[in-house]
């Protein structure tokens, strides 16, 4: 049975005084794995969500394969139900199928061949095979445990509550479900998140595998790379958004040549607006019929009005012309792109031959076992390691928000700065601006503008954090640490959710520099370029999450 296609046409959609999509078109055909970049807030989960038929554009239209599966942020169950409950969901088609085929194949066993009702007994059984074959229904049960070892869930009691799990297994949980079901369309949001080096390629691999749609939203560049046929740029440009056929590392390039396409093609009409402008209203003004005539055009003046006034009207009229329609068809002028420009990440610490924090012995049961480790200012230190290992314990632990046995020793009057994974918005009725100023201070808020880090357009600046995308909620708790530096910056997993121009400019800036950063993470593009030290952490026995580090809150 052929694959269905995922078509969208001429998409609209506001939120609040935003049109956040503006016409857009989307085919994504069975085998095309398309990913979706841009800016944060650019638009890409609301695109999947009108996609997926969990938003409603306010104009155009959606074609979607009925059995479309979408990686929601929140799984559609209570916390009560369990992890059988998401499986047994997961294979409720599958075994449709086969209990279906069972009866069908029992109905027919009893009819005749030339029985009225056999010709149709025949055609539901083979339209029952072939969607039991596409979805390969015989094969499901083996999958889901697959499915569940593959994405570091192997262990997991199947009668869990939901409630008891981490965010991170969830997720994990949510995505292993969706691989279970095969649906002929499948749309992902940064499904990447969560998942360690293991996980990451199994993943890779079963979506490669897929024989359906594929449009995914992701901040993993690696991931994009090793998975997408196809990238459609949400960010501004010319003629709207941009569909590139090849990998994420090879549109750097192109994208960077046709921003300054872009650029210089605007710069040169607003040059000849100008020049128009000029040469109209001058010229002009030279030939009006009644304006006051210098005395070395006075002799004649009668003779030749009537021939240098067509002349001239002739050249008016056809700058006007011109004029008009270059303001017509002129390009838009390209947008302030965001630069990440933090003066500094971590903060001078004086000199002293002694570590800002020396660890020593250190336990949290369950969840982190280290023997020792010192951080010298100007350190860079990269903790990795698979889920479960204590990356996230280790980074709370420094923060001073995870009571540990053994000896912790900070330098006096050190300050500590952590971006945890989750963003959580105390007051999300707040202005941006207003929530920086509330929790720098008006002076240091006065002294380092928002505006000023590139982190948010200075038109996102009034809006209520709510109204923020996750990405973009990300980029705010990143501005109020590095506005106020501390003398060690702790950074947990600081690729999730940004725009991958936002994290090339992020690793950039975790280069050589005073005080002190370290960094837990999956992202293999920013392990691969690190250049600092790395402490590597392995799984310690009888852990039962994620251990994540406390919230980040605005």
């Amino acid at each position: 049975m052929p694959q269905p296609a995922l078509l969208a046409h001429d998409l609209v959609r506001v939120l609040g005084d935003r049109r956040v999509l503006d016409g857009v078109g989307l085919t994504a055909s069975p085998g095309h794995r398309i990913g979706l970049i841009g800016e944060n807030g650019a638009g890409k989960s609301t695109l999947l969500r009108v996609l997926a038929g969990a938003d409603r554009p306010d104009a155009g239209s959606v074609t979607r394969p009925a059995d479309l599966g979408f990686l929601h942020q929140e799984m559609p169950f209570d916390a009560a139900s369990t992890v059988a409950a998401v499986l047994d969901d997961a294979l409720r088609e599958a075994r449709e199928d086969l209990a279906e085929l069972e009866r069908l194949g029992t109905e027919l066993a009893r009819v005749p061949d030339g029985h009225p009702g056999h010709r149709e007994l025949l055609g539901a059984y083979s339209a029952r095979l072939e969607r039991a074959q596409d979805r390969e229904s015989w094969d499901a049960d083996r999958r889901a445990a697959l499915a569940l070892d593959g994405l570091g869930l192997g262990a997991l009691e199947h009668g869990r509550a939901l409630g008891s799990l981490s965010g991170g297994q969830r997720s994990r949980l949510a995505l292993a479900a969706l691989l279970v079901r095969r649906p002929s369309a499948l749309l992902l949001d940064e499904p990447t998140n969560h998942l360690d080096d293991a996980a990451t390629a199994y993943l890779e691999e079963q979506v490669r595998g897929l024989p359906g749609a594929v449009v995914v939203a992701s901040h993993d560049r690696a991931f994009l790379d090793a998975v997408c046929t196809d990238l459609v740029d949400l960010d501004p440009a010319v003629a709207g958004p941009v569909r590139y056929a090849g990998t994420y590392s090879a549109y750097l390039g192109e994208r960077r040549a046709a921003r300054k396409r872009w650029e210089r093609r605007y710069a040169e009409e607003q040059e000849e607006l100008a020049e128009l402008r000029h040469s109209a209203n001058v010229t002009a003004h030279r030939v009006a019929p009644d304006r006051e005539r210098r005395d070395n055009e006075k002799m004649g003046y009668g003779h030749r009005a009537g021939r240098v006034q067509q002349q001239v009207s002739r050249r008016v009229r056809n700058a006007a012309r011109r004029l008009v329609e270059l303001e017509r068809a002129q390009v838009a002028e390209p947008p302030r792109e965001l630069r990440f420009a933090a003066a500094e990440l971590a903060a001078h610490v004086e000199e002293c031959p002694r570590p800002l924090v020396s660890l020593r012995d250190v336990r949290v049961p369950g969840r982190l076992a280290l023997d020792g480790l010192e951080l010298p200012a100007g350190d860079r230190l990269l903790v990795t390691g698979g889920n479960g290992a204590g990356k996230s314990t280790l980074l709370a632990v420094l923060a001073g928000r995870l009571a540990a046995g053994g000896e912790v020793r900070k330098q006096p009057g050190l300050t500590v700065g952590l971006l945890a994974q989750d963003t959580v918005v105390d007051r999300p009725d707040r202005t941006v601006r207003d929530s920086y100023e509330r929790s720098l201070g008006p002076e240091r808020a006065e002294k380092v503008p928002l505006a000023s880090l590139g982190l948010l357009h200075e038109a996102d600046l009034d809006k209520a954090v709510g109204q923020l995308s996750v990405g973009q909620r990300r980029r705010l708790a990143l501005a109020l640490l590095v506005a106020r530096p501390p003398h060690l910056l702790l950074l947990d997993e600081p690729t999730n959710h940004l725009s991958p121009t936002l994290c090339d400019e992020l690793e950039a800036a975790l280069g050589p520099g005073p005080g002190a950063i370290v960094v837990a993470t999956h992202d293999r593009w920013l392990r691969r370029r690190w250049q600092g030290r790395e402490l590597r952490l392995e799984p310690g026995r009888g852990r039962s999450d994620d251990g994540r580090a406390a919230e980040a809150r605005i």
